[in-house]
């Protein structure tokens, strides 16, 4: 059964977070992409990355994203940097790559645009299960694990402390056809636990429970995606 919504109002909404800054160009995303080596991951080459993106020129506010099918996050996530930190996927989530887009229709390419990202602060405290349907209603895509480690990778200031977000287009299915009840999202870690002392400030993948809330999580979502 879905948890009851708080009673008597809406959901708490969040709106101590600073506001975040417009991506870079297209053009300085696939760069970014090129020095991490992204599309020597993807087994792309560096002119490709160049090309899509110029051709894309007039849609700049976009996120260039490259197809989960070509990198997926578990290669992703330790290229995120937070001061001398690297990024890291928990230890007890060995299976990220497993969590694969549900209900997203991606580009058949391996380069594609995601548009009008929303880090969904005003989500914040709602659980995934909640968040889904209402982004549905809005019109909205929930983002892949994928895409919100890329959007991190070039906006940074995307993740910031108590101000962080959940990827629900990513799922993982079991073999009996039912759904995992984990949900994948970034944080930032605190060092404690099994992510260890060394890793405090360190962008983080990690998973919550389909239908928990977190008062620090929004919900990230785009209006679509097209190449």
């Amino acid at each position: 059964m879905p948890v009851p919504r708080t009673s008597g109002s809406a959901l708490s909404t969040s709106t101590s977070a600073a506001p975040i800054p417009t991506l870079p160009t297209l053009t300085a995303q696939a760069e970014n992409l090129i020095t991490l080596g992204v599309h020597d991951l993807a087994g792309l080459p560096a002119h490709t990355l160049r090309a899509f993106a110029a051709e894309s020129a007039a849609d700049e506010g976009a996120l260039l994203a490259v197809h989960p099918d070509r990198v997926p996050a578990s290669a992703l996530a330790p290229l995120l940097r937070r001061g001398d930190k690297l990024g890291f996927v928990v230890s007890d989530m060995t299976d990220v790559d497993r969590f694969t887009p549900c209900g997203i229709d991606l580009p058949d390419a391996p380069l594609y645009l995601a548009t009008g990202i929303d880090r969904g602060d005003h989500m914040a405290n709602w659980s995934p299960e909640e968040a889904l349907p209402a982004l549905a209603e809005q019109g909205r895509t929930p983002l892949l694990l994928t895409e919100g480690i890329q959007w991190v990778l070039h906006q940074p200031a995307a993740l910031e402390r108590n101000q962080c977000f959940m990827t629900i287009g990513s799922r993982l299915r079991k073999p009996n056809g039912a759904l995992d009840a984990r949900t994948p999202a970034l944080w930032i870690s605190n060092g404690t636990g099994r992510d260890g002392r060394e890793r405090r400030g360190a962008a983080k993948v990690g998973w919550c429970w389909w239908r928990n809330r977190h008062t620090w999580l929004g919900f990230a979502s785009a209006e679509g995606r097209r190449t």
